[in-house]
């Protein structure tokens, strides 16, 4: 019924943000599997008839989706992980057709900043979740349609950095009472993204949590600053404030 003013603004509109959440709220409050199998049918539908929501403008929409089915594929009802996987793959392959077949660079970078979350938020990375990313991967491999593009590598490839992560993880769980080891681990899972900002920052933001909860403020604050100064540099480089990372050397000089 409102499907042009769903549209207007390549889909960035309040009217979409609020259809957005609603079916966003459906994954939030705990349904049964028959439910969910409902609401995972209207979501391919809903990605289908609006990708510009999801692919083009701001990327919130793409995250917010991202986590949900993410945390589904954790889910304890095997029909269930199986339906969300399969939802996630449609939805990376919608990423791939909507940038006419060259990347998922989206749908990858969100999905990678979801699994930092979610382990932070859930603990996901069991043997369900291992099972879920094995689906995805079954998927890629056996899409026909997609046998002669750079697809299926490109699901293999993400798959393969979400267990890095979670691998990366598992050490964290083993030295979580020393407290120094695991920030060390976060340090180094951050500098690993280095190139990523928005995957750097989700760390940084995951190591001040740590540094909080020990009462180590300064080094929360430590944590910060670096978050802030990304964000000055990303903004100098679109020639929206003109100091970058230096506006913080008052501060400290660890920024450089």
């Amino acid at each position: 019924t409102f499907q042009r003013q769903l549209q207007q603004s390549d889909c960035q509109n309040a009217l979409m943000k609020k259809v957005f959440d609603t079916h966003m709220l459906f994954l939030q409050i705990n349904q049964s599997a028959a439910a969910l199998k409902h609401i995972f049918a209207a979501l391919r539908l809903f990605v289908g008839k609006f990708p510009s929501a999801f692919f083009q403008g701001q990327a919130d929409l793409c995250g917010s989706l991202c986590y949900e089915i993410l945390k589904c594929c954790n889910h304890r009802s095997r029909s269930t992980q199986t339906e969300a996987s399969a939802l996630l793959y449609f939805f990376m392959r919608k990423n791939f057709e909507f940038n006419k077949q060259k990347s998922i660079v989206r749908s990858h970078l969100q999905l990678i900043k979801a699994v930092s979350q979610l382990i932070a938020d859930a603990g996901i990375g069991g043997s369900r979740f291992q099972h879920s990313l094995a689906i995805i991967n079954n998927f890629a491999n056996g899409d026909k349609q997609m046998k002669n593009v750079n697809f299926p590598a490109e699901v293999k490839d993400l798959t393969k950095r979400i267990r890095t992560v979670l691998m990366a993880t598992a050490q964290m769980k083993e030295h979580e009472k020393d407290p120094e080891m695991l920030v060390d681990l976060q340090y180094s899972l951050a500098n690993s993204y280095a190139s990523t900002p928005e995957l750097r920052r989700t760390w940084l933001e995951s190591m001040a949590k740590i540094h909080a909860r020990n009462g180590d403020l300064s080094e929360a604050a430590m944590c910060y600053i670096h978050i802030a100064a990304l964000i000055a540099e990303y903004l100098k480089r679109k020639g929206l404030f003109s100091m970058g990372w230096p506006a913080f050397l008052s501060i400290t000089p660890n920024i450089k």
